[in-house]
This record gives structure tokens, sequence and C-alpha cells, in this order.
């Protein structure tokens, strides 16, 4: 393991982002033997977490079998051992489905307050993906807010703030040219002392330009931005927690090609309350929103006041999620059913050994 222990940098629990929620899950019992600290970084040897007494690595133990940690967990470690006794309940956790055939569940930042969801006033604005990526923080319990970048290469960014405004209503839209010195000032709000954020989107969009600026260095390596299709290159490797230079915290994360939303349904129904609202005043509960008679969403969309891209993009987040649902269940199954076979080859093998 490499070794970490006590940095001379220190930080109260509240500059890190401690809360009532997780104090009142903490015992005075507890805090005689343990003290609690907070995951910065997870590498192959083990976590890196940070509390009153500085930045430490400690180890996950037996406790290895049974948690998954994230960048941004809240943990209580033993005095003496380093040694992670439990993972605190989360605020919030953004999650996303692996890519690949195989569905694993990634978990991607704990204890988020807002996620900032970056797309740029091009060609790479999408709002189907704005709204996957609403359904994800949606689900996630997370604030989202969508950051409007490179305005300053847009004859009009008023009018994409316009239509993220119209399927975003709960989000605050964010116009920003991170070029500028000043261009991140919008963000201030959300990026207090104690705060913890991340940044999601495309590559190329400036979201590590926007990283950069609200650390006050170049702590992520700008990616080059190829002139002949408006793509960027991977800068972001792994992930870790941050300190800006306002007070906050910033989760960096990987780019990510795919985002596959999981079982966020209930993501799903916030993202598109409107379309669920006309669902309600439809004739028949098992309505189809297509040719069925009496369709308020239909109908909507005959006169204009619903976006059939909009209808679309409910229905494939809505198929995704419920996929994902089933999948997690099957999974839960199965290891309900693995699990009592083992105990039950437990209890032979004690049968025999007493025989």
């Amino acid at each position: 393991m490499s070794t970490v222990h006590f940095s001379p940098v220190f930080y109260s629990l509240e500059q890190i982002g401690w809360r009532a929620h997780f104090a009142q899950q903490v015992s005075l019992a507890e805090l005689a033997d343990s003290y609690p600290a907070r995951v910065a970084a997870i590498h192959r040897s083990g976590p890196i977490v940070m509390s009153e007494r500085g930045i430490d690595d400690v180890v996950l133990g037996s406790l290895g079998a049974e948690v998954s940690l994230a960048v941004g967990d809240w943990v209580l470690v033993e005095n003496d051992a380093r040694r992670v006794l439990r993972v605190l309940e989360r605020q919030s956790l953004v999650s996303r489905l692996s890519a690949g055939s195989v569905q694993r569940v990634q978990e991607i930042a704990a204890n988020l307050d807002t996620l900032f969801i970056v797309t740029s006033c091009d060609d790479d604005f999408s709002l189907s993906r704005l709204e996957r990526y609403l359904s994800a923080a949606y689900e996630s319990k997370v604030t989202p807010a969508v950051v409007l970048t490179k305005i300053d290469l847009c004859a009009d960014p008023a009018s994409f703030e316009q239509e993220v405004a119209a399927i975003a209503p709960l989000a605050a839209c964010l116009l920003v040219n991170a070029t500028q010195p000043d261009g991140v000032t919008a963000l201030a709000p959300w990026v207090g002392k104690g705060q913890t954020v991340a940044f999601v989107g495309s590559s190329g969009v400036g979201k590590s330009t926007l990283v950069n600026s609200l650390l006050g260095s170049d702590a992520q390596a700008t990616g080059a931005t190829r002139t002949s299709d408006g793509t960027g290159k991977h800068t972001t490797t792994a992930r870790q927690l941050l300190a800006m230079s306002s007070g906050a915290w910033l989760i960096d994360t990987p780019g990510m090609r795919e985002f596959r939303i999981g079982a966020a349904e209930e993501g799903v129904r916030t993202t598109f309350a409107d379309i669920e609202a006309l669902a309600e005043q439809c004739r028949f509960r098992d309505c189809h929103h297509a040719a069925d008679a009496g369709c308020a969403v239909a109908s909507s969309i005959l006169d204009g006041s619903l976006d059939e891209r909009r209808l679309e993009n409910y229905r494939k987040l809505q198929r995704e999620a419920q996929r994902a649902s089933r999948t997690v269940r099957e999974r839960r199954e199965q290891d309900r059913h693995f699990g009592r076979l083992y105990k039950n080859i437990q209890e032979k093998q004690r049968k025999l050994k007493g025989n």
C-alpha cells in the first residue's frame, strides 16, 4: 500500500462537507473509538480519506467485500488501525450503468450538492442528451444546473437558453465564457464553502476549462479540440475530490462517451413531468399515447404544444429505465437464490461433521 499518512493539510469537518445528515448517524460511543473522514480518492491499494487529522490512506479490511465506496463518501475510521469501520448513509449518489453487454452499476460520485450538466452552444447541443443527464440527476437526489459554454462563439446564445428552459423548468441555466477571467462567476451561488459539485457532459464542451477556472490552477490538463469535428480528447482519468479556491469541492469524473441512466424511473418522471401530467388527462389509464382515442398526449403533439422529439425521448428513457429495473430485480433474486443455496450447503456440511 502507498503511504500517505497524515498530510500537513488540515480541514474542519464543515469545510469538507459535513452536515447534520451525517452527524445524526454517529453515536458518541463510536466517536470514542473512531473518527469521521471523507473519501477523497480510491486507488487499487485502497481509499485515501481527508479529515480533521489530515489526509491519510486507510484500509477496508473485511468490509471491502460488503461495500462499494465512491469518491465523496463519508466513513468512520478506527483511531489506531486506520481501518474503515462503516460507511455512512449517503445524501445522494450519482451512478450509471456500465457500457457493454454485462450491465453493472458504476458509482460515480457520492454526497453531491449540485451536478453541472455542461453543453456548448454549437453542434454538440442536444436536448435529448440533456434530458438523459437531468433524469440521472433527479434520480440521484442531486440538484442539476445546466451550463451553456462557448457563448462567445455563438451569435444567439439566448435561443439555446430558451430551449433549455422549455425542457428543464426546475433547473438553473447558466451561460458562461470560460476563456474570460470572470467567465465562471455565474456558478458562484453553487460553489460556496463546503459545497460539493461535479461536472458531466460530452467531450469538447469545455468542462476541463471550467474546472481549471474554478480551481484557480491547471489541476486538470485541457485537451485540444479537433477542429475537423469539434470533438475533444479525454483528459481526465481518475475520480478524486479537489479543493476549489471558493471553498467548495469538486468530484472530478472521467469523460463519459456513453451514459446509460440505469433504473432511473423516478428521475425520468420528474424530467418529463409535463408529459406525465398530460397522461393523467388521457381517457384510458392504459393509453399508449399513439392512436388511442381521447389521448391528451397525442392531442398536444397535433396542436404543437408538445414536441414529438421530446415524447420519443421520454419513451426511450422510460424503456431504458424499466429494463434496468428488471435487471436489478433479477440480479437481487439471483443473489438471494445463491445465498440460500450457500446456507444450505453450509448446513449440510455442519451436519456431516457432527455425524
